[in-house]
């Protein structure tokens, strides 16, 4: 049965940003990837995590519930000659049910505030070698718009939404941030058995074009295709308008702040 975040599968392929490179120098250095590792990639979307890991591994595992998702990974590794990912249907509370060989890495994108944080560390102990351990990378707002001009493009696209969606409609600033903030995903992780914790963060920022800000909405689960039903083109024609109305250019500016929480087991 398919659910509405599949609507957003092909648009969350195509505009969701990358993650920094220094992002994957990091986890190389911090777990030795050399290519012989088997990585775990836990509501991995369509790969924005696995792809870009799938060279510095052996093996890859994307894991996503979402059937949609899983379908634009693997048409992306295709296209990417990525031969070494695996695009498996699942979720975190099932890790268990995979039968996965043992893990030297878990990275988990914005998904984790969705998941039952507690128990999937826990699972995750049971698969993770000695060495091996657990990287969140999130993204959330650094800023965006234009100063001292007007509402930010942030704030133009929250009140099309709520005019189309309501006025209890999600914020749409930003695009991709979890509800977590990184002292919380620090407690969080130092709590479990994954207690030895590092906190990386890279500061970004992009220009986006008026086709890829409307793009990274519908990427987004509260405002995906299927949200607006037969409203869907009506919303995206008055999006457009009022986004060149606040900036007849059509270029934004999208700012972000990534971090990287890094744990490990710790060190006896």
């Amino acid at each position: 049965m398919s659910t509405p975040i599949a609507s957003a599968a092909p648009y969350y392929a195509r505009y969701r940003p990358p993650y920094p490179a220094e992002c994957y120098a990091l986890l190389a250095d911090r777990f030795a990837l050399d290519g012989s590792q088997t990585v775990l990639d836990l509501g991995a979307g369509p790969g924005t995590l696995s792809l870009p890991l799938a060279p510095l591994a052996e093996h890859v595992y994307a894991v996503d519930p979402e059937p949609a998702m899983l379908a634009e990974g693997s048409r992306l590794a295709e296209e990417q000659g990525r031969t070494n990912t695996s695009w498996l249907r699942g979720d975190a509370a099932g890790i268990g049910r995979l039968c996965l060989p043992r893990l030297d890495l878990c990275v988990i994108g914005g998904a984790f505030h969705l998941m039952d944080r507690v128990r999937v560390l826990a699972d995750l102990d049971g698969m993770l070698a000695p060495r091996g351990g657990v990287a969140v990378v999130t993204t959330s707002s650094a800023g965006s718009g234009r100063s001292g001009q007007g509402p930010s493009w942030p704030a133009v696209v929250d009140e099309v939404c709520a005019h189309f969606l309501g006025p209890d409609h999600r914020p749409a600033r930003p695009v991709d941030e979890p509800d977590d903030a990184v002292e919380d995903l620090t407690d969080r992780l130092a709590k479990s058995v994954f207690s030895r914790v590092g906190i990386t963060t890279w500061e970004q920022s992009t220009r986006c074009t008026l086709d890829q800000l409307v793009g990274l909405q519908f990427s987004r689960a509260c405002s995906c295709p299927a949200r607006f039903g037969d409203r869907k083109d009506a919303f995206e024609s008055e999006l457009r308008s009022a986004l060149l109305a606040h900036d007849p250019g059509g270029t934004y500016v999208r700012s972000v702040t990534v971090t990287a929480a890094v744990a490990t087991r710790p060190r006896r």
